[in-house]
């Protein structure tokens, strides 16, 4: 942890509760200001509180808190008897975290479990000593304490630099990833399919004005999803077994100060994090610059833009999620093998893109190329524009390369169907995994992966019934930058003019620090992966970060075999001369044995299945001295001993995995 252990256990501050659908009809009531968040039909309607010098009986504050909160859980999909886990700092953020997660869980689960229980059941806070301070171990078992007296069990994970203490310019950026791998890692290691993080809506506030100095569109302005489905480094092997966790963030609603009085109401010390006082960090001066313009009518029109910028990114995500399930067909390499899929199809005709929005079909298109290259990065500026220009051509005639994938006309479709595959050209190394992956799952595993699938199912549900949304009510769909969006807020008058300028302000402010940090070389980013290619027996090797490739020798398929003697195989993508020595094979009368002869002849049948564009991702086993032994996907193997096995199972499905920005 970066903090400073600074004892806080008493704050006086007034709430500034975001509220969703929460009843204001006391007398005593703090002022609201209403900004439907969906439509005129739809109940779901942001309030954001106003200054009133008048406060709200502290019980009654306190259960509309605990009311809050289950509402935001109730939406994400999870209830209480569900295994939960709590990312933990010690701030005030996280320790109302623990408070509200603490009260949550005990009421809702069963009085027989409840009883003469030392720990909450099902619940379990991680702290993260990023141990980058001498005195942050004393201080995570300093929150550890606390966290255990509130009858919640916690564990304590410390961080090694094994390649040494990041640079301070991107100190927060290793911090932050760091912390979220141990985080995903112990949910998983516990069996916990759900991770609840302190994200609140100053956050999102910041988060906002980050954005904006960045030039982010309208999708990357709606922030932080309530919900995201987060998948691990390392896929599943067993069919129906996720190594996915599904963060949420329940107090998006909840400002700052709620979160202060919160602690204070539940007698609970909290520490700060001297780091936040940092101003080179640009989390840091936008914070305190929002500090620095606190009415709030502006607190409350920085939230509905926001809040605007959500429903419109619903919208969007609604609609892709329509167009994929409608005209994409993910397509199996070889009906006659019953392998699995590799390629995906378009069908122009039931996209009709030349009538799809920019905006859905960016992120459409956005999606089917993350999934196919398994790449997590957007499509932007220039690239972008031809992507839009090269779909909506109809019928389609040519090729055209991008995000790590090549679309070409499917064959025999006459320009009518698109088809996408990995462009080998750009792939990444081969990662491997260690041979501990590939064990049986237990029935733990089974059972968290059905709860996760079903508190997912339960936020879809809760989606499809809070949501109303068609164009009228989206005042951003037609935007394409920042600064277009702020100027349609303040043409529909959701941002008055002092305000936007104050919004303008800032966003110029902290994107000249951008762009001097970026000019003077500071903001480098480096991909690192694992540039292996050798696969040892017994290994799993994730190849293109798509295949899952395996191969080991059994004994009884032969006699005499002369590859057996190899330990270590390579793997690469198929090449045109790969099946060119396939025919040859074939019609061998010398070279090879019957086996090999037949095995090239029905793998060349297979292979004539599969569009030429997709056979070049095919994964190859090949010798040392680089002779083919395998082509798993096709069913061609030079000697029945070998079992080589290759899995499509990409780390994120198509659509990116589950989220949702109510």
């Amino acid at each position: 942890m970066t903090r400073g252990l600074l004892m806080l256990p008493h704050y006086n501050a007034k709430s500034h509760l975001i509220r969703i659908g929460l009843s204001s009809s006391s007398k005593n009531s703090p002022k609201f200001h209403t900004f439907s968040s969906i439509s005129r039909k739809s109940i779901h309607v942001r309030l954001l509180c106003g200054c009133s010098s008048n406060l709200q009986d502290e019980s009654t504050e306190l259960s509309k808190y605990k009311e809050t909160f289950s509402r935001r859980m109730a939406m994400a999909g999870v209830k209480p008897h569900h295994h939960i886990a709590v990312g933990v700092s010690g701030g005030p953020d996280s320790m109302a975290l623990c408070l509200l997660a603490a009260e949550w869980k005990t009421h809702g689960l069963n009085a027989a479990l409840r009883q003469n229980k030392d720990v909450i059941d099902g619940l379990l806070a991680i702290i993260v000593d990023h141990g980058l301070r001498p005195e942050s171990k004393q201080e995570a078992e300093t929150v550890q304490h606390r966290i255990l007296n509130m009858r919640i069990r916690c564990e304590i994970a410390h961080c090694k630099w094994t390649d040494g203490r990041p640079k301070l310019s991107h100190l927060q950026e290793a911090a932050r990833d760091m912390r979220y791998e141990k985080l995903q890692n112990i949910c998983i290691q516990h069996q916990i399919g759900v991770l609840l993080i302190a994200h609140h809506a100053d956050d999102q506030a910041e988060l906002f004005i980050l954005r904006l100095s960045r030039n982010s569109g309208v999708l990357g302005l709606a922030g932080m999803a309530l919900a995201t489905q987060l998948f691990g480094r390392h896929q599943s092997l067993d069919d129906g077994i996720s190594d996915s966790i599904l963060l949420v963030r329940p107090l998006l609603d909840f400002s700052k100060q709620d979160l202060y009085k919160i602690c204070e109401e539940g007698k609970q010390q909290w520490v700060e994090d001297p780091t936040n006082q940092n101003t080179i960090f640009a989390r840091n001066r936008i914070r305190m610059s929002l500090g620095n313009l606190s009415s709030c009518i502006f607190k409350s029109e920085l939230q509905a833009v926001i809040s605007a910028c959500r429903m419109t990114r619903v919208y969007v995500d609604q609609i892709c999620c329509s167009l994929m399930n409608q005209s994409v067909t993910v397509m199996p390499l070889s009906c006659l093998l019953d392998m699995q899929e590799g390629y995906a199809i378009i069908d122009l005709s039931i996209l009709n893109p030349s009538k799809v929005l920019d905006i859905c079909l960016s992120k459409f298109l956005t999606l089917l190329l993350q999934f196919i290259s398994q790449r997590q990065r957007p499509v932007r500026g220039s690239a972008q524009k031809l992507l839009l220009d090269y779909i909506r051509m109809f019928p389609c005639k040519s090729s055209f390369t991008a995000a790590g994938c090549y679309l070409c006309p499917s064959p025999s479709s006459k320009g009518t169907k698109l088809l996408i595959c990995c462009s080998v050209n750009s792939t990444l190394p081969m990662k491997m995994m260690k041979s501990f992956y590939a064990a049986a799952s237990s029935s733990e595993e089974v059972k968290v992966s059905s709860e996760l699938t079903q508190i997912i199912e339960n936020g879809r549900l809760y989606l499809n019934k809070m949501v109303f949304l068609n164009t009228s009510d989206m005042h951003f769909l037609n935007t394409k930058s920042s600064e277009s969006v702020l100027s349609e807020a303040k043409r529909v008058k959701i941002l008055s003019e002092s305000t936007h300028s104050s919004i303008c302000s800032l966003q110029k402010n902290e994107h000249e620090k951008f762009k001097l940090k970026t000019d003077n070389g500071s903001c480098k980013v480096v991909e690192l992966v694992n540039n292996v290619k050798q696969l040892h027996q017994g290994q799993i090797g994730h190849f293109m970060d798509r295949f899952l490739v395996s191969w080991e020798f059994v004994s009884g398929g032969c006699c005499g075999c002369v590859f057996g003697q190899y330990s270590v195989m390579e793997v690469c993508h198929m090449v045109d001369d790969d099946w060119l020595y396939l025919s040859k094979l074939s019609k061998s009368e010398n070279l090879c044995s019957d086996f090999v002869k037949v095995s090239a002849r029905e793998a060349l049948m297979v292979l004539k299945s599969i569009p030429v564009a997709a056979r070049r991702s095919l994964p190859v086993l090949v010798n040392p001295e680089g002779q083919i032994l395998s082509i798993p996907n096709i069913g061609f193997n030079i000697c029945p001993c070998l079992k080589v096995s290759a899995k499509f199972n990409p780390r994120v499905p198509l659509g990116g995995g589950y989220s949702s920005f109510l």
